[in-house]
């Protein structure tokens, strides 16, 4: 499914095309993975009504991309695949990371998602809504075999991420945890605290009654709209949503000290004007942080992938046919989500 121009969901509910397309070849240091499955993103969307143009169209989006190497490159001159030990028949995943420089202040301190080179798949690359993808092999991560290939799929991005957005919030066990929003990645996020944090109450703000009700099942210990007040303030809040409305509340539910991670890579503009009536001393006052999330380090995709297939980690999943990218984005976009929307490819 391509790309080959921006358009609004709203008025176009058909942005990608089915095209054929030459196969990839892998390259030097690379890898030709036949894709199974392929994660949906709101970033996707992102792409798509230009609040992150991709640099060239046409493109093939998609950055949760699970599948088996179908071919090795036959250069290795760095030594990029030996070092990877991939070979044909392997089951890897591609997250959005898919290069960085690697010799950079931010790359050589384990930072390489802040990378000014960092590439990006389904945006700077072809990604995973097609047959075939050629990566770099040292960019492809290997999935524990406790996971199907549409379970893997949202973790390397909506779980990754939310892995990340988890580390940030700085929360200590026992602490309130508030997750603003309740997609793909929530979902997980709350999974993981009760993991990693067991003594620690998770209040989820979603507009969706649905989304509410979901968060109760998978043991929030209440569940309000955005605008809602909690029992208790909040030590740390993840948003996950694509407006500003939520941030702007998630701030007055923040305890003195608090922080508030933003776990979103764009913004939607139609209610950014909340920010011009934020209130100082209840909405910023008293040392509360806020914290933007940009990327995935490889380390992050890796250690979250072993620790999901340890708790055991499942995500819920709505599966589509490959030709039903665009019903599956114009769900998303119009909030119809239980968990995480995968495509089935292979």
């Amino acid at each position: 499914m391509v790309l080959e121009q921006i358009s609004s969901v709203a008025d176009n509910d058909h942005p990608l095309q089915l095209r054929e397309l030459p196969e990839p070849v892998a390259g030097e240091g690379g890898i030709l993975i036949r894709v199974a499955a392929c994660g949906v993103c709101h970033t996707e969307l992102d792409e798509i009504e230009g609040r992150l143009p991709p640099p060239r169209l046409p493109v093939i989006p998609g950055h949760q991309v699970v599948g088996r190497v179908a071919a090795i490159g036959s250069h290795d001159a760095q030594g990029l695949l030996k070092r990877s030990g991939l070979r044909v028949g392997d089951r890897v995943g591609v997250a959005w990371i898919n290069s960085a420089c690697g010799s950079c202040e931010f790359c050589c301190s384990g930072r390489e998602n802040l990378c000014a080179d960092f590439k990006a798949t389904g945006l700077d690359t072809h990604g995973g809504y097609a047959q075939y993808l050629s990566v770099r092999g040292d960019f492809a991560h290997r999935l524990p075999d406790a996971l199907t290939d549409v379970e893997a799929a949202p973790l390397l991005c909506a779980g990754a991420i939310g892995y990340r957005s988890l580390s940030l919030a700085n929360l200590q066990d026992g602490q309130t945890l508030g997750l603003t929003g309740f997609g793909a990645s929530a979902h997980l996020v709350l999974a993981l605290a009760r993991h990693r944090y067991p003594h620690s109450p998770v209040v989820v703000f979603a507009r969706s009654p649905e989304e509410r009700a979901f968060a109760l099942e998978l043991g929030a210990v209440w569940a309000g709209d955005t605008r809602d007040r909690p029992p208790q303030p909040c030590a740390a809040i993840i948003d996950t949503t694509p407006a500003w409305t939520p941030v702007a509340e998630a701030l007055k539910n923040l305890q003195a000290g608090g922080r508030l991670v933003i776990n979103a890579i764009r913004k939607e503009s139609a209610d950014q004007s909340v920010l011009l009536e934020l209130d100082y001393p209840e909405q910023l006052w008293r040392e509360k942080e806020i914290k933007s999330v940009a990327n995935v380090t490889r380390r992050d995709v890796r250690e979250f992938l072993q620790l999901a297939a340890e708790i055991p980690l499942r995500p819920e999943v709505a599966c589509y046919p490959l030709d039903e990218a665009n019903r599956a984005l114009v769900e998303l976009k119009r909030s119809h989500v239980r968990g995480a929307k995968v495509l089935v490819i292979g």
